[in-house]
């Protein structure tokens, strides 16, 4: 069993500083492909790399074309704090989206997000090529697995 703390494991500003809201009114003023990319890359930029002592192969995912990892720490409010990183720039900006919608919510509520509409609302989904929009739904598939362990 995961030991509860307070002290944040790799602390970033999605979900906190960056919220859901501002990245879609940021997406959402992008016209062109381009533009969307250097929103992914400004996003990846702001995510902080994660120490090589959590790069543990347990949080390793496979499924995507860059070495990913996505860990995990309950809360002791019961709410979950998630962290990662990524090789590569897109996908650790495709990351930061997914973290900006699950952080420091509840395992019910991360659950009940509609992850995969967001990347429909950033009009990100139709850009991405298909082994990338596997990497995110396998991403997507992990954080709600995470969640639901937690669901009693």
């Amino acid at each position: 069993m995961t030991q509860l703390s307070d002290t944040i494991l790799a602390p970033h500003p999605f979900g906190t500083e960056i919220t859901q809201q501002q990245l879609i009114e940021n997406f959402q003023q992008c016209k062109l492909w381009e533009d969307r990319y250097r929103q992914l890359i400004g996003l990846a930029k702001k995510l902080p790399p994660l120490a090589d002592e959590l790069k543990q192969q347990n949080i390793e995912r496979s499924g995507c074309e860059n070495r990913v990892w996505l860990g995990h720490q309950p809360l002791a409010d019961g709410r979950l704090h998630f962290y990662g990183d990524s090789e590569g720039r897109i996908v650790k900006g495709l990351l930061a989206i997914l973290l900006t919608a699950v952080e420091g919510k509840t395992p019910e509520q991360v659950v009940q997000i509609p992850l995969a509409e967001l990347f429909q609302q950033l009009g990100l989904e139709q850009q991405l090529s298909g082994s990338r929009l596997n990497g995110v739904k396998s991403l997507i598939n992990t954080l709600q697995e995470i969640a639901s362990t937690y669901i009693h």
